[in-house]
């Protein structure tokens, strides 16, 4: 068995709800809790990652019984300070192995948190996991990003994906092991300079298939995003939705 790093910590959790980011944006959280709460029929839903309650707590304000696991206490400690979290149950450990109690027709993986586990090994795990965790009929749902390395120029690994006054932020790949880092650089006001790295593990939607297969599920949808959108070769990044066959 084992577990991966935990690398959302107090110094990340304190500032992760960042309101101003696109993923924090209501049109985004109701998007993409619309889609969640049609696809749990009413049934229980358990969130791989919960964090800070970002989508679980509008989920759970649809009516859906939500449990998650994490890893962070940090970050729970986020979602235990929030209304309404009173209602959801969070299991801490990691969530490509760690058991929650009960079955669930809705698990789900949100913002490219399947990459934070960085082996082929865990992400298999992981989806070993949650087909445990489904009854027959239920649904596991992955929201990733496509890998960017249409993006890199010819002959270097790093991407720059987000700029703003006295922060830098790039990303790092490997290729041949297909590892990749998350890089932030900030200068505070009174001139003290930060650097954060996260690690990842960028995977292919037709690897996440074959993963899936071997978890005894089969894709039921792919979109290009929480709107549905057809998923075409142009397509950034995915929704995919895998069905354990009813018994």
């Amino acid at each position: 068995m084992h577990e991966h790093a935990d690398h959302f910590g107090e110094d990340v959790a304190a500032a992760y709800d960042d309101p101003s980011d696109a993923m924090f944006q209501p049109r985004a959280v109701e998007a993409t809790a619309d889609v969640l709460h049609r696809l749990a029929a009413g049934k229980a839903a358990l969130e791989l990652g919960i964090g800070t309650g970002r989508i679980a707590l509008p989920l759970a304000r649809r009516g859906v019984a939500v449990h998650g696991i994490d890893l962070s206490e940090a970050m729970v400690a986020r979602l235990r300070a929030k209304p309404g979290s009173e209602a959801i149950g969070v299991t801490i450990g990691d969530f490509a192995t760690a058991r929650a109690p009960g079955r669930y027709s809705l698990v789900y993986l949100v913002f490219n948190t399947i990459m934070n586990l960085t082996s082929q090994d865990a992400q298999v795990d992981c989806f070993a996991n949650a087909a445990e965790h489904l009854e027959p009929g239920g649904r596991f749902v992955v929201e990733a990003g496509v890998p960017g390395l249409r993006l890199l120029p010819p002959g270097q690994n790093v991407v720059h994906f987000a700029t703003r006054p006295a922060r830098l932020a790039f990303d790092v790949y490997d290729t041949a092991t297909q590892s990749m880092s998350s890089n932030y650089v900030e200068v505070s006001d009174d001139g003290h300079g930060s650097c954060r790295s996260i690690p990842f593990r960028y995977v292919w939607p037709a690897e996440l298939d074959l993963m899936a297969r071997m978890a005894g599920l089969r894709l039921a949808e792919r979109w290009s995003g929480w709107s549905q959108e057809p998923f075409t070769h142009e397509s950034t990044e995915h929704v995919s939705v895998w069905e354990k066959p009813a018994a």
